[in-house]
């Protein structure tokens, strides 16, 4: 049970995800973590549990070594550097992002893959 992501596109991404996770000690709803690095035909378990039982809705946002990047209308504001924050954490090195959208249904597992 987990959430993989898989890199189908021919350049390293970068990416991190955000899940619900009521009572996170910001007082906010939702967590947030990556960057986790994915190398051309690689993949990364960014979530190790069974999906179903945290929520049906999970945000993404990505960008690849040579430019590209797969993002959407869900604000966000992130670090240059590795974390796993709740939502409402930031620092003064954060930037803002927009993230997608995921909807897993009523999977326990799922994949993603990152394609051109």
């Amino acid at each position: 049970m987990s959430l993989r992501f898989k890199n189908g596109y021919p350049s390293t991404i970068w990416t991190m995800i955000e899940w619900y996770h009521p009572g996170c000690p910001d007082g906010g709803d939702w967590e947030k973590a990556g960057w986790w690095k994915i190398d051309p035909g690689g993949s990364a378990i960014v979530y190790g549990d069974d999906l179903e039982d945290v929520n049906r809705y999970w945000y993404f946002y990505a960008q690849a070594a040579d430019g590209a990047y797969w993002a959407g209308p869900y604000d966000e504001i992130v670090p240059y550097i590795a974390f796993d924050w709740c939502s409402n954490t930031a620092n003064s090195n954060s930037f803002e992002i927009g993230m997608r959208e995921l909807d897993i249904n009523d999977n326990d597992d799922y994949t993603l893959t990152f394609v051109p």
